[in-house]
């Protein structure tokens, strides 16, 4: 298989300010002698890749609207249903886009070899043809950085691509010292693959050592230093770099992307305020919702449990991030939840505030939950296996959603975002409650939670001056107690007697996929509804 169709280059003669930025397309040849393929080149701003002097030491003119070395200019690649769409733009100059079709060929005969072509390919052998539907059907595959196009061999060989340039013998540092080499800055890239993107594992095995036994979760989210975690079977790790388990945390490869998994049963063995397993990390700093803070994460739900009781709110979800206070009664201001009930194909995305209780007795505490996409929290069953209607505006397991958590002077400012739904955001103020009488509590806390005693007030500075931290991972909102016990919490899931094993055979479980995530200080918050 060819490995490139599609090339962006930067050429500049010396003596010259400017140089010219150019694509190239590579056809896919026809049968299985790959021998005779050429590039197509196109101008974007200053020559094409055809203009070449006319003897080894006589440039042509430099071109007028080139760029010159270090001006910045940036590019974006996008195929759709076998198109690609290109736009090149860099300011001074005007912006360029183009089409190709990378599934239907324009040169599947001699009579269709371009000109340029003809002159700069044919007369040294490469005049092929290209299959009729071109790259049709390949895996192919992105590629970012410095590929540098300037070799020592004798263009006798070549006279496209052997430039006869010093190399020292291969001597890095005097190539280095002499300005043999090539370099290229990006500031910022960015990277978006269909999730029907299967991985090209011969490539990797190949040339990226992706095939190497273990990659962990560090590598592929290198905040890890800054959490510890706890497992699903009760394992506490405080160190993650170059950590893995193979049963509740590890990581996966998705077409041509690596994903951290975080994985947890119904039931293993549980935090001491909690009845809920998880594989959850736990942000190692602590700080004030005055001082602030912010966690994101690009992640997709592969997995919620397919037992408990749809009469329970918590059953069928789990929680992919969370804020939870260190301090006084150790509740949580933030949980970013998804649910799915069985039978349906698309879940909720909801997030609920845990009020901070006033007084010390901490038993009527209670959660209010808002909607993202789908429903909220307190939208059950009327019966143990009877469900509520499917959200038309849900999330599929496998779906990819992202979450921004910016905790700034107090106040808590949410952005949820998935391709093709709206994206959602929220402000909840977390050192000035709302909920200091009873007259406050909302009409939903009260269907929900006052009817099992849970009827609590807040502190009227709800969660100021409180150390909390950031949790992010897969917090297991199912587990197997029964529902005489809390209709809220309490699942009566399947938990095969603990036996981890079993649950994961059966669907008993939650595994959350991150392919992305940050944490740090919080900061000015952009314009939010």
């Amino acid at each position: 298989m060819k490995m490139n169709h599609l090339k962006n280059i930067l050429q500049k003669f010396p003596g010259h300010t400017k140089g010219s930025v150019f694509w190239n397309y590579e056809i896919n040849t026809a049968g299985d002698d790959n021998s005779k393929r050429w590039d197509y080149s196109y101008p974007i701003w200053g020559y094409d890749f055809s203009v070449v002097g006319t003897d080894k030491n006589t440039y042509p003119p430099e071109p007028e609207d080139g760029i010159a070395l270090g001006e910045e200019f940036s590019y974006e690649v996008k195929v759709k249903d076998g198109i690609m769409h290109l736009t090149f733009s860099s300011e001074g100059h005007e912006t360029k886009t183009f089409t190709k079709n990378l599934i239907a060929s324009e040169y599947t005969k001699d009579s269709d070899i371009p000109k340029q072509v003809q002159n700069l390919f044919v007369p040294i052998g490469q005049d092929g043809v290209e299959r009729v539907k071109a790259y049709a059907g390949e895996g192919l595959f992105f590629k970012l950085g410095c590929y540098n196009q300037t070799n020592g061999k004798d263009p006798k060989v070549n006279k496209v691509w052997c430039s006869g340039a010093e190399t020292y013998g291969g001597d890095i540092t005097k190539q280095y010292a002499d300005g043999n080499y090539a370099e290229v800055w990006f500031k910022s890239a960015s990277i978006e693959i269909s999730d029907d993107a299967i991985s090209n594992e011969g490539y990797f095995k190949a040339n990226d050592g992706l095939s190497k036994k273990i990659v962990y979760p560090n590598e592929v989210i290198p905040f890890m230093d800054k959490f510890k975690i706890l497992m699903g079977d009760g394992t506490n790790e405080d160190n993650l770099i170059n950590f893995q388990d193979e049963n509740f945390f590890y990581t996966v490869i998705d077409g041509t992307r690596r994903w951290v998994v975080y994985k947890t049963p119904n039931s293993g063995v549980t935090s001491k305020n909690s009845s809920n397993t998880r594989t959850e990390l736990h942000e190692k700093r602590e700080w004030t919702p005055e001082e602030g803070g912010k966690l994101t994460g690009t992640c997709k739900v592969m997995q919620v449990s397919v037992s408990g009781d749809a009469r329970v709110a918590a059953s069928y979800a789990t929680v992919v991030g969370q804020i939870h206070s260190g301090e006084g009664h150790e509740n949580e201001p933030l949980k970013i939840f998804y649910k799915k009930f069985p039978g349906h194909t698309k879940g909720s995305v909801f997030w609920n505030y845990e009020i901070n209780t006033a007084g010390d007795d901490n038993s009527g505490r209670w959660d209010y939950s808002t909607a993202v996409w789908g429903n909220d929290m307190s939208v059950i069953g009327k019966t143990k296996d009877d469900y509520p209607a499917e959200p038309k505006d849900g999330i599929e397991l496998g779906e990819e959603f992202s979450y921004e958590v910016n905790v700034y002077k107090g106040i808590m400012y949410l952005t949820f975002k998935s391709e093709g739904h709206e994206t959602k955001t929220f402000t909840k103020n977390l050192i000035k409650s709302e909920y200091v009488n009873k007259s406050d509590i909302p009409t939903q806390v009260q269907k929900l939670f006052v009817p099992i005693g849970q009827d609590g007030t807040e502190r009227a500075t709800a969660y100021s001056g409180e150390l909390g931290y950031f949790k992010q991972g897969a917090y297991n909102q199912t587990n197997g107690k029964s529902p005489e016990k809390n209709m809220v919490w309490c699942a009566g899931a399947e938990t095969y007697g603990g036996d981890i094993a079993k649950q994961y055979e059966n669907g008993c479980y939650t595994e959350v996929w991150f392919r992305e995530a940050t944490v740090g200080l919080g900061t000015p918050p952009a314009t939010h509804k």
